[in-house]
């Protein structure tokens, strides 16, 4: 077994620390999301910290992890008898983006089921992680049914599986800790806000401190089992303190000033629900006991405010995650009780580090820095950090950069989003799950069956009784029971919907904007976005003018940074209308070869004139004419305006083969915006 690197080894990130030193200590705080870019040793952190939780005592032989001071009277493998039990150290468990809904939960044996009415059941991930840490990394690239499924087995600490009327529960607690990248897309607020925690993390841009991460990481490589004897004092008075923490908890007392100003705080930010009071209450209570005290003072939930609520905040995917920590200290000052002690002057000695400072035996734990361990220094202030989880996600237009090119206009704010139709794509795919087109899914609603490929996960009961009737004669039935053979077994098919890839064609050029069209033009594709979010799709973006066309956004699950490619949009010059279909020919060429399941439906926003370099229009026919022999759904998002109209537009789509739509009659609000399937090759005349 190779050696963990040792979570007090760890260089800075003094929020990311904190968040799991005090699920550690309780873990009905909820869990910790952490949100970072790559390689910033979100998953080291996290492994290091399943070295420090204490050892666990579970019942002899329990696949569940029983404690037998009070085992689970409902246990599938109990009732277990009083016993001293077994000590076993506390698990970590890692949930691959690819598992599957039986591994997660858990498996029924179906034909043992209803052959011999037991319930043979085998344990998933859920339960092998219970009384330890559930670790998922790249959250949210995950299905959300499984999302679903974790997050209430970690609310309600307890795991159900039922199917075709056998059911098994068995107890799931355990610390939650996912990582993402914000890059690869954004998790649904509902889902967010079923973490308790949440951080962000970024590489130190300090020159000393990515010195020191790169000498403890090489130590580490070259020598781990010396490079962790040398940190072995540190780890082991954290893990003490995790162990007098948790003894400490029950004795802390949240007194009435305190709990005013948690639920004055998430007043004052408008965070929807009461989970947030709720998390900010455990998490200031943890923070008590960590530092060990019995009361709960002010410091204690401003630094609750700051790890609870930025991510509760956004109402929307392209809102930037955040506190406005001047706001937040308004707040708290106005409800302060004066009554309370005196704070720490180490917490407020620098005027300009917000946060308090962890120090080495702080909140945080061991700091970064030093080639040595920390003998008592103080660390830098987890105030970078903590600033960090304000920087916007979505760039200013202001700072938009402005290429060079005859004719070239700044680029122009996008106009208010707004509510649009569903496009769809026609048949019915495989992709992965979603909300838009319709597809065969492992959930819907059951339309048929089917013969098992490989393991049966969702039984359709009345085709496999029916499979099984003919045979009960032969067989040898004597009793009530069906004797069940795995020839007998129908797995369910199910309609349900999928994600599709969305490839956006966006006409740039200087006819677009004419007549301040570019702002109106700007809101429908942000709203196209916000739907994509909404749909679970994978969106890439395509612009064109001048001489070429230029892909921006390379598909991916991040709407966020399609939308920041958006707003730094100019537009200028001519109309290379043919470049943009081709350059989304060879992108869906590509798409195609590495996702072969996810089907794409193209949407192209422009007013349909093509200009520049010899015979546009016969291009720009000719590229549109490719999509349409691929079979590729399609819509153009007509944009010409005025009372003089060309319908250009309208025959781009005819020769797309697909459909347009205007403007106003995106808006799902409008007297034309029914839900509309957009038409594929396959149209037939009218």
């Amino acid at each position: 077994m190779s050696t963990r690197y040792p979570f007090t080894a760890v260089v800075g990130m003094d929020d990311l620390r904190l968040a799991l030193l005090l699920n550690a200590v309780s873990p009905a705080v909820g869990g910790v999301l952490v949100r970072g870019e790559k390689g910033t040793a979100k998953s080291t952190a996290v492994r290091a910290l399943a070295d420090l939780l204490p050892e666990v005592a579970v019942v002899a032989g329990c696949r569940f992890s029983c404690d037998p001071a009070g085992p689970d009277d409902r246990c599938p493998d109990g009732p277990h008898e009083a016993g001293p039990g077994v000590a076993r150290a506390a698990r970590m468990v890692e949930l691959p983006v690819g598992a599957s809904e039986d591994r997660l939960v858990g498996a029924l044996d179906i034909e043992r089921a209803l052959g011999e009415g037991v319930k043979a059941f085998e344990p998933g991930l859920l339960a092998d992680a219970h009384r330890g840490i559930l670790y998922v990394d790249e959250v949210n690239l995950l299905h959300d049914h499984l999302i679903d499924l974790l997050l209430d087995a970690a609310a309600m600490g307890s795991s159900y599986v039922e199917r075709e009327g056998v059911s098994v529960r068995h107890a799931a607690r355990f610390l939650l800790v996912g990582t993402m990248n914000p890059e690869e897309g954004e998790l649904r607020p509902q889902l967010l806000d079923r973490f308790g925690l949440t951080v962000e993390v970024a590489a130190s841009r300090e020159p000393e401190q990515r010195v020191e991460v790169v000498r403890r990481r090489l130590a580490h490589d070259d020598d781990p089992a010396a490079f962790a004897s040398r940190w072995a004092a540190e780890e082991g008075a954290l893990r003490a303190r995790i162990v007098a923490a948790r003894e400490l908890l029950p004795s802390v007392v949240l007194g009435d000033a305190a709990l005013l100003q948690i639920a004055a705080t998430c007043a004052a930010f408008e965070v929807d629900g009461m989970r947030a009071d709720i998390v900010m209450a455990r998490t200031a209570t943890a923070l008590a006991a960590w530092d060990g005290r019995t009361d709960v003072t002010s410091e204690d939930v401003r630094q609750a405010a700051l790890l609870a609520l930025p991510h509760r905040r956004r109402r929307n995917p392209f809102d930037a995650p955040g506190l406005d920590q001047d706001k937040l200290d308004e707040t708290l000052d106005r409800f302060k009780n004066d009554n309370q002690p005196p704070e720490s002057t180490e917490s407020t000695g620098n005027e300009d580090d917000d946060d308090p400072d962890p120090g080495p035996q702080g909140p945080g734990g061991p700091g970064g820095g030093g080639g040595v361990p920390p003998q008592g220094g103080a660390p830098d202030g987890a105030a970078g950090s903590a600033q960090a989880s304000q920087a916007p996600e979505v760039p200013e237009t202001s700072g938009a950069p402005s290429p060079a090119g005859p004719g070239e206009r700044a680029a122009v704010q996008a106009a208010e989003p707004f509510r649009t139709k569903m496009l769809s794509v026609p048949g019915l795919g495989e992709g992965a799950a979603g909300r838009r087109s319709r597809a065969r899914t492992e959930h819907g609603r059951t339309t048929g069956s089917r013969r098992p490929q490989g393991a049966l996960t969702k039984l359709h009961l009345a085709a496999t009784v029916q499979a099984a009737a003919p045979h009960q004669r032969a067989r040898g039935r004597s009793g009530r029971g069906l004797v069940v053979r795995r020839d007998d077994l129908r797995q369910a098919t199910r309609e349900g919907r999928e994600g599709n890839l969305v490839l956006f064609v966006v006409d740039a050029s200087g006819s677009m904007a004419a007549r301040q069209r570019m702002s109106a033009v700007k809101g429908a594709v942000l709203s196209l976005l916000l739907d994509a979010y909404q749909r679970r799709d994978k969106v890439g973006l395509i612009t064109f003018r001048g001489k070429d066309a230029e892909l921006a956004l390379p598909p991916t699950s991040s709407v966020d940074a399609a939308a920041a490619r958006l707003a730094t949009l100019p537009t200028g010059g001519r109309t290379p209308l043919a470049a943009g279909l081709l350059k989304a020919h060879d992108v869906l060429r590509v798409e195609r070869l590495r996702d072969p399941s996810r089907r794409p439906l193209l949407v192209v926003v422009t007013d349909g004139r093509a200009t520049g370099g010899p015979e546009p229009v016969a291009l720009g026919t000719r590229a549109a004419r490719l999509h349409a022999a691929e079979g590729t759904a399609s819509v153009v998002v007509d944009c010409e305006s005025g009372m003089v109209r060309l319908g250009l537009a309208g025959e781009l789509a005819r020769e797309l083969g697909g459909s347009a739509v205007t403007l106003d009659e995106l808006r799902a609000d409008s007297i034309a915006g029914l839900v509309k399937d957009v038409q594929g090759t396959s149209r037939r005349a009218a």
